[in-house]
């Protein structure tokens, strides 16, 4: 697993995991690429805005930070094994969840987007026009949910591991649509010629957060005090300008 150090310089600091605390870093996992939360830079060095977040969240906090790169459908189980501690990758809150992790406070809520190529004209609200297409979710994320619960039988649903393997299918004409992030769509989609947003933006549960372990409660203490200062203090909006034209923030 590759592991990268945050950029932002912070001072150790003492966290309690459990019963126990211990001097270490705090190790925040990322799904790479997912454009414009996270991804690399033409350098190679791993930005975007949950990233900066982070980074400014870790130096509230006061805290020696690791980013630590996991795949999206090892994240849960990755957190539960202490593969690292935090998971900071656009993660829907969700009852299910819930039932596995702990939640901070919403730190962003954007809508899940439908796009495809400027040759499609279905409705993507009517069951009979959509009836035998080809959509693309990211595996276990809430736009998967979206598809399954609502167009099961009516469409086929082709399941991806990253966002740009989908998108790559999409260029490719093996889907006719995609259902993801409405940024992320922006940002992979909209930007290639001959592409276009093709339904109105859907609003998906509560919003993101950041998950942590069950037992990890002073932590979240820590997490949701320090998102809440950056949102006062004007950071997390100068952040937010850097990535999107709209408000994204909770």
């Amino acid at each position: 697993m590759k592991k990268l150090m945050i950029a932002a310089s912070c001072a150790l600091a003492m966290f309690a995991t459990g019963a126990q605390a211990d001097e270490r870093n705090l190790r925040i996992a990322f799904d790479v690429p997912y454009e414009p939360f996270e991804y690399k830079d033409e350098n190679g060095e791993l930005t975007g805005f949950e990233v900066d977040l982070a980074a400014a969240m870790c130096e509230e906090m006061k805290a020696d930070c690791e980013f630590v790169i996991q795949a999206w459908d090892g994240m849960i189980p990755g957190l539960l094994a202490r593969k690292f501690d935090l998971i900071m990758s656009s993660m829907s809150i969700t009852e299910e969840r819930a039932e596995r992790v702990l939640f901070s406070e919403p730190y962003y809520n954007t809508p899940g987007g439908w796009f495809g190529p400027d040759s499609f004209n279905a409705d993507v609200t009517d069951m009979g026009a959509m009836k035998g297409k080809t959509v693309g979710v990211q595996r276990g994320t809430t736009m998967d949910t979206f598809v399954t619960e609502e167009m099961s039988g009516v469409v086929t649903i082709k399941r991806y591991t990253t966002a740009d393997d989908m998108v790559l299918d999409l260029e490719g004409q093996r889907l006719d649509v995609v259902f993801v992030d409405y940024p992320v769509g922006e940002q992979t989609v909209l930007t290639k010629k001959g592409f276009k947003e093709v339904g109105e933006p859907v609003k998906l549960g509560e919003g993101v957060g950041v998950a942590m372990r069950k037992r990890d409660k002073d932590v979240a203490e820590e997490v949701n005090a320090a998102l809440r200062k950056l949102k006062e203090d004007g950071t997390y909006d100068a952040i937010m300008k850097k990535y999107f034209a709209y408000d994204v923030k909770v």
